[in-house]
This record gives C-alpha cells, sequence and structure tokens, in this order.
C-alpha cells in the first residue's frame, strides 16, 4: 500500500516536471461517453482515446496487444500467438463483461462460451481509433456492459478524391502483415475500402515439460476486407452503409502440457447501414446492422457452431436550453444460434429495450448526467439499469466526478440452450459500480493526469457448478488506477499508468448451507504497470519505448479433479520503435523490437510469451 501512496503522490505532482491528443487530457472529444460529441471535461465519464497516430506507430502490434497496454486492462494471451483466443479483462472484470462495439454498434459471438467477442477477428490496420469506456454503461449500451465498452472506429474517407494506401512488414516466426486500402471524399461525401492479409508460424502454446518433444508452434492465417461509404443525401442527411468480412484460421493446443495441431477457423461478415439526420438543437439517428458468425474446430466433438444478430436502433439528440440536453432511444436484438452437428434445435432469444438520458451541463463549472434504461428479455422478462454521473470542472483544468451506474449481461445462448448445462431458467447477472476520481490538466497543457477509485459488486454470477449453469455467486471487486501524460519539451511525450485490482467471490456451499469467499481474478494480476516514451528526434523520425509490467497471478490446473491453483509468474515486456519518413511522410520505414525481460515466464503454466519478436516494414499513402 505504501507503492501505491507514493505513486499517487508522483502522479499529483508531475504536472511541476512539466499537446497531441491522449487518454487524459480534458480537451478530448468522445462519443462513446453519451452517444453524441461531447468534450471529456464535460462528461465525468471515465474514457481512454487511442489514437489514429498511436495506431499508426503501433508498428506490428494487434488489437489485443494495444489494449493490453492501456491501464486496468489485460487482454489474456495479448503476449502469445496472435492465433491464441483472447479474454478482455477490463478492471477484473470476467471476461464476457466487456460490450464490443463497431462504430457505436455492438457485435457479438452468439456461438461463443459466454457470448464474449473474438477480438482476433478485428485487424487494427482497419481501425482509425478507439475509445476505451469504463465502468457500468448499460444504461446506454445494454447487456455485457457491466465493466466496460470498446469502440473501434474504423478508418474514413480521405480529403482528396482517391487515394490508395497500405503497408507491409515482416518478422520473426515468419510474421507477415500486410494491408491496402482506397480512400477518398466527394462533395460531403466519402468512402474507405481496405483489404488485410496477416499470417504467422507462432511458437507452441504448450510446455514442453521434458525438453525433447520439440511441440509443434501454433499458428495462424487472417484475411479482411471492409467497406465504409458516407453518403451525404443533403447538408443534414447522411446515409452510411458499410460491409465487413473476416476470415481468421489457426492452431491450437488442447491442453498446457501436451503438443497440439487442433484446427480452428472462424468467420465473421457484418453489413448494414447508418442514417443520420442533423438540425439546429440536435440529431437523429437510425441504424441497422447483421452480424453473421461461425467457428468450426475440426478435430473436436462438436464440429461447428453458427450464429447470428440482428440489430435495429434508433436514437434522437435534443439540446433543450443551452445548459440541458436530453438523450432517447430504442434498441431491438435478435440473436440466434445454430449447431449444425448436434440435436439441440436452433435457439433464439429477443431483447427490446428503451432509454432516456438527461444531461446538465456546464453550470458553472457543475455536469451532471442521469439516465435510465428498461430491457425486456424474451426468455427471463424484465431488468432495470440506471446511471448517475455528476462532476465539476475548475478553472478548466480539475475535474472532480463521481460515477454510481447498474449494469447487467444477459444469458448467452450456450448458457440457456448450450450441449452442455444450459438452464432456461437463468437470470440475467446484475451490478452495481461506483467510481471516483480527479482529472488535471495544467495551464500550458504539459502534463495531464487521472486517478480513479472504483468498487464494483455482481450478484446472480452465472456459474458452472455440477454440470449445469447456475445463479449463485456474488462477486466484489475494487481498485485503483493512475494515469499521466508529461510534455516537458514539445518532442518528447511521456505516458505512464499504475493498476491496481483486487476481487473476492463468495459462494453457497450447499452441503452445510455455508458460504465460502476467496480470490478469483484468475490470469489477471493484482499489480501492473505502463510506461510509454516517444520522441521526434526530427521531423523525419521518429521513436518510441514502451515498458510493461505484469504482476504474478494465479490459474486452474484443469487436469486435477477438484482444480489446483497454480502460480502464474509476472513478467515485463519491452519494445523499441523507429520510424523514419520519406517524400512529405507519404512513405514511412519502421522497424520494432520486442523482448521478454524476464524469459522464464515462457516457461510458465502453459501460457507462453514470446521471448523476442523483431519485426521492420513499410507504410505508404499516394
Amino acid at each position: 500500500m505504501k507503492q501505491t501512496i507514493l505513486m499517487m503522490a508522483a502522479v499529483l505532482c508531475s504536472h511541476w516536471l512539466a499537446a497531441q491528443e491522449d487518454s487524459t487530457s480534458l480537451d478530448n472529444v468522445t462519443v462513446t461517453a453519451t452517444r453524441f460529441p461531447k468534450k471529456i471535461s464535460e462528461t465525468g465519464k471515465v474514457v481512454i482515446i487511442i489514437t489514429k497516430e498511436d495506431l499508426e506507430k503501433a508498428g506490428g502490434k494487434d488489437l489485443p496487444q494495444l489494449l493490453n497496454e492501456q491501464a486496468g486492462i489485460v487482454i489474456n494471451g495479448a503476449g502469445s500467438n496472435p492465433g491464441k483466443d483472447k479474454s478482455v479483462y477490463i478492471r477484473g472484470a470476467n471476461y464476457n463483461y466487456t460490450a464490443i462495439l463497431i462504430n457505436g454498434v455492438p457485435v457479438v459471438d452468439p456461438t461463443g462460451v459466454g457470448g464474449a467477442f473474438d477480438l482476433r477477428m478485428l485487424p487494427v490496420d482497419q481501425i482509425e481509433r478507439i475509445e476505451i469506456l469504463k465502468g457500468a454503461q448499460s444504461t446506454l449500451y445494454g447487456s455485457d456492459a457491466v465493466a466496460g465498452v470498446i469502440n473501434i472506429i474504423t478508418r474514413k474517407g480521405g480529403d482528396t478524391p482517391a487515394r490508395l494506401y497500405g503497408g507491409f512488414s515482416y518478422g520473426t516466426q515468419h510474421t507477415l502483415r500486410a494491408h491496402a486500402g482506397l480512400n477518398g471524399s466527394f462533395g460531403g461525401s466519402s468512402y474507405n475500402i481496405s483489404f488485410v492479409h496477416n499470417e504467422t508460424r507462432g511458437i507452441s502454446e504448450a510446455k514442453d515439460t521434458l525438453g525433447t518433444q520439440h511441440f509443434p508452434s501454433n499458428g495462424m492465417l487472417q484475411n479482411a476486407i471492409s467497406a465504409d461509404l458516407d453518403g451525404a443525401v443533403t447538408n443534414t442527411i447522411h446515409i452510411k452503409p458499410f460491409f465487413r468480412y473476416a476470415f481468421f484460421t489457426g492452431s491450437y493446443s488442447p491442453e498446457a502440457f501436451k503438443p497440439g495441431e487442433d484446427r480452428f477457423r472462424a468467420s465473421l461478415m457484418t453489413a448494414g447501414s447508418q442514417a443520420s439526420y442533423n438540425f439546429s438543437k440536435g440529431s437523429l439517428t437510425g441504424l441497422f446492422s447483421y452480424d453473421e458468425v461461425s467457428r468450426s474446430y475440426p478435430d473436436g466433438f462438436i464440429k461447428a457452431f453458427n450464429g447470428s444478430k440482428k440489430t435495429a436502433e434508433v436514437f434522437a439528440r435534443y439540446d433543450l436550453h443551452p445548459y440541458f440536453q436530453t438523450l432517447m432511444g430504442l434498441r431491438f436484438d435478435e440473436v440466434s444460434m445454430k449447431q449444425p452437428n448436434a440435436t439441440t434445435p436452433d435457439t433464439s432469444s429477443k431483447i427490446i429495450s428503451p432509454y432516456l438520458s438527461l444531461f446538465l451541463r456546464n453550470l458553472g463549472g457543475f455536469n451532471f448526467e442521469a439516465g435510465g434504461r428498461l430491457t425486456n428479455h424474451s426468455k427471463y422478462g424484465n431488468n432495470f439499469t440506471y446511471t448517475l454521473n455528476p462532476s465539476y470542472l475548475i478553472n478548466d483544468q480539475l475535474k472532480l466526478f463521481v460515477n454510481f451506474g447498474t449494469a447487467f449481461r444477459a444469458p448467452a445462448l450456450s448458457e440457456l440452450f448450450g450441449l452442455y448445462g444450459a438452464n432456461p431458467n437463468l437470470k440475467p447477472e446484475e451490478s452495481q459500480t461506483l467510481e471516483t476520481g480527479v482529472q488535471f490538466t495544467t495551464t500550458d497543457k504539459k502534463a495531464d493526469a487521472r486517478i480513479t477509485g472504483f468498487m464494483r459488486n455482481t450478484k446472480n454470477i452465472i456459474a458452472y457448478v455440477n454440470n449445469q449453469y447456475t445463479n449463485y455467486n456474488r462477486q466484489k471487486d475494487h481498485g485503483l488506477e493512475l494515469e499521466a501524460t508529461l510534455r516537458p519539451v514539445d518532442p518528447l511525450t511521456i505516458k505512464l499508468f499504475y493498476s491496481f485490482t483486487e476481487g473476492k467471490v463468495t459462494t453457497t456451499n450447499s452441503s452445510n448451507n455455508g458460504d465460502t469467499t476467496y480470490n478469483n481474478l484468475f490470469r489477471r494480476p493484482k499489480n501492473s504497470f505502463g510506461a510509454h516514451i516517444g520522441y521526434q528526434v526530427v521531423p523525419a523520425l521518429y521513436i518510441n519505448t514502451n515498458v510493461n509490467y505484469y504482476g504474478s497471478r494465479h490459474d486452474l490446473d484443469f487436469s486435477t479433479y477438484p482444480s489446483l491453483t497454480v502460480p502464474l509468474k509476472a513478467y515485463t515486456l519491452w519494445d523499441l520503435y523507429a520510424e523514419y519518413s520519406f517524400l512529405k511522410q507519404k512513405l514511412r520505414v519502421f522497424a520494432q523490437v520486442t523482448n521478454l525481460l524476464n524469459a522464464d515466464y515462457y516457461e510458465t503454466y502453459g501460457y507462453a510469451v514470446w521471448g523476442r519478436a523483431f519485426n521492420a516494414g513499410v507504410r505508404f499513402q499516394l
């Protein structure tokens, strides 16, 4: 605890040591926090922004690796093979407690365990910006937004009628990344079309305990195309159709200590359109999207899973007064799942949810949001969520904020109707989250800092017990996050974060009607730290270095019964990136090296991390 207090003091005093957009600036504009553009200084919600510039200077990193470098976020498997399954843990919450959006539209995998979306299906080269919204967000975004929301904003049209862009890189373990695209604008309309190809031979995901078995590598291949159009019907009416398709295949080890070349294939198709009408005092937006997901395991007991999701939504923002805004909307979701090789019939569920939010804006520095959402689920009935979010801005520099919100996760189709332990009587998981903190920006914009503390209580947790899904657990989590960005001199940027997360679950023992409480944040470190330093040496040369530390954690040994707890060692990743620009920055050459500072982590319990990786490449735009 003493270390935590010292780090808090260091961040609070960092402005004495001392702007490109960063995650802790009060001047940033977010669309995810309120469903319409709003400066972070006017909302008390905790938002992290990964900018277009951050993405361009990520080198050979994929989406899970980029998310894993943010405060309070752990992506299990981010440092391993790109083909390994990825689980998102925001503030220690369960892997299916995060809502994933593409351009504000939710995407899910109806066929997955718990319905969690597979981040491997989203190539980073098609992304322009990422907004991460933490805390209970079900009032705005419905099911799954228990710990937060990750909004993936795709590339947009350029500033010329036609511009060709692309990139290529090659690195360790035959890791090849290539992308190409065409974008442009004409009148008030714009378009973007892109193609991405990624592949790697990878490394073995399992540990060779004898050191002589030469486990095979587990690689992957990914192809993806996307098309986005923003058509201006008039100056105030825009129609935005979109289409995306991604194919992913790879191999994996079925157990921690056994070699494996079990195969895995998946595809994602998303299509739909948004339409928006802007008027003097607000806007009206409507959208429809259709997602189709398929997964196959040729070497598994169940060979294939197919699912689909339909979403239709309409919402309107209206400014009743310069100090008072409203947002109201209605959303419909239909999710269905098919198991071609199973005897279980096809299943589906429908959700209808109206919602309303009220915003008090900049009343002498005071801002306030209150909102509620009523959800009607075709299987379990109704539930209600709400949020209260006051904040106070002092001299445009210091923001104090408090957020209290409730959230829920609807049972996934695999839990209600799947082959293993299905229970059609499951209730939704429900949570209450309280977060409070302070955010600060210096007058010269050379330093920003944010400190956030949170507590989250969740009930009716769905657990797999005695070969059946059931509601019975209670979970309590709490933690602290510290973030700072420093710009002591103009070409130098320093970003720091520290996160502390702890959680306990309480389970009911049916044999003696007693309760058992224990720490259960498996695979999630209690402590993590990150430091990023970027320097523009000359206009053509940029370099940065990144260090991330992940503390020790625990996992369960599923080869034993009952499962035993095993330790996973702490590890540190360090990487160095350099980029040189030619032809007025139309051509960029980059190189990146990543090193595991304590290499013994490679030999821990079946969670291999690349010990050392190197890649180099080029990016261009014509």
